[in-house]
């Protein structure tokens, strides 16, 4: 709960004070700015209905009021009266004091290796997940924060992949089409498309933006190995930056080149570190495929060599089995992993029997609105 409010330099900051001691300060032309009434904001979808230009540039707060847990201003000179619930503020400080290391992630991300995963991999069947929101709802937000989770009990048919994809979201069509096949073929035009082991990679990485989901579904195995895994590539840059911030510092700070030409008339390329932080260091995006690699142009001489050692230990760690989780795909199972963020890898398998796997591409926008969705509905639901 709000306790005071305590205007400075000539209003155009406000000090609150909240019960557990905390102190918070807002610009008055923030507050402005991300006023909460119809005027300023849709009733409807929220967006705002101002721009900034709308609001005078020596905007301040002339008054300032607490009245049963809720901020209510008056902003000089429009005489405009604003309320602000408190929960409203609270969630939405941005008066922090504590600096965050580059690397740093969200709460809803949890990192995780072999030993805290292994055994308790995310999943659930496709039928309860499309008849049970709450289902549903745990199985995407498992997505969210590990990155990865498995789906029983789709029909082991050509397309039922599409039927994942339909519980959040929309397929993202590419070069490769709305799905595409994963098995052996003769002159293939994608390694993927042979019965050799993969490394761990990410998919796609010539693409700018990247496919942010990808889902690979099972219809048929009957091959001796073939193991699909994953690695949480967050957990292994931590790891990278635990044991040399220099090696983090150098693949998040000059950008790989990727490319692919293996189809007619396509030719993709990209240029994007292999560990991408936002601006305030947040830890958004890792990129790693061995196939699609270019050459590196943009690391300077004098870096090269500590650039290419950083690159080599990183992918040692990828490959340690104390980052991977195993599991084999059965007919009517599949998997879905955060492009971004996680590593899927394939054992080699044997050339007699059978593996048919196919794969598609969604976005985590879908996602994540879809699990945003839900969550609010059980949160109205509750109040």
């Amino acid at each position: 709960m709000l306790t005071t409010a305590r205007l400075s330099d000539d209003g155009r900051v406000i000090e609150l004070g909240w019960k557990d001691g905390r102190v918070s300060r807002f610009h008055a032309i923030w507050l402005r700015d991300n006023a909460l009434d119809d005027k300023t904001r849709s009733a409807g979808n929220g967006q705002r209905l101002i721009t900034i230009l709308d609001i005078p540039a020596e905007t301040r707060i002339g008054a300032a009021t607490i009245n049963g847990g809720v901020l209510e201003v008056t902003f000089a000179p429009e005489g405009k009266a604003v309320s602000f619930p408190s929960s409203w503020l609270r969630a939405h400080a941005y008066d922090r004091q504590q600096a965050r290391e580059p690397g740093w992630t969200g709460g809803d991300i949890e990192r995780w290796t072999k030993a805290t995963m292994q055994d308790s991999v995310p999943r659930a069947t496709y039928a309860e997940a499309s008849r049970d929101s709450d289902v549903l709802r745990r199985w995407l937000a498992a997505v969210r924060s590990f990155g990865f989770a498995v789906m029983d009990g789709l029909p082991a048919e050509s397309g039922a992949l599409c039927k994942v994809a339909d519980l959040f979201g929309y397929i993202r069509e590419t070069n490769y089409g709305r799905w595409f096949e994963v098995r052996a073929e003769v002159n293939p035009n994608n390694l993927a498309y042979t019965n050799l082991g993969l490394q761990a990679h990410t998919d796609n990485p010539y693409r700018d933006p990247v496919p942010t989901l990808q889902i690979l579904a099972c219809i048929e195995n009957t091959v001796e190995g073939g193991e699909s895994s994953v690695v949480d590539g967050f957990a292994v840059a931590a790891a990278l930056q635990v044991e040399n911030p220099d090696d983090f510092r150098l693949l998040s700070s000059y950008p790989a080149r990727f490319e692919y030409a293996g189809s007619s008339g396509v030719r993709l390329q990209s240029k994007r570190p292999m560990i991408e932080l936002g601006p305030d260091g947040e830890l958004i995006c890792i990129r790693f495929n061995n196939r699609s690699l270019a050459p590196a142009v943009d690391v300077p001489f004098a870096a090269m060599d500590k650039y290419y050692a950083a690159y080599r230990r990183f992918a040692e760690l990828i490959e340690d089995p104390a980052f991977e989780v195993t599991f084999k795909l059965e007919p009517g199972q599949s998997f879905i992993v955060d492009n971004t963020r996680v590593m899927h890898a394939r054992k080699a398998f044997s050339g007699s029997g059978k593996r048919w796997l196919q794969g598609c591409y969604a976005d985590k926008d879908g996602l994540l609105s879809t699990l945003a969705a839900i969550e609010h509905g059980f949160k109205e639901a509750a109040e």
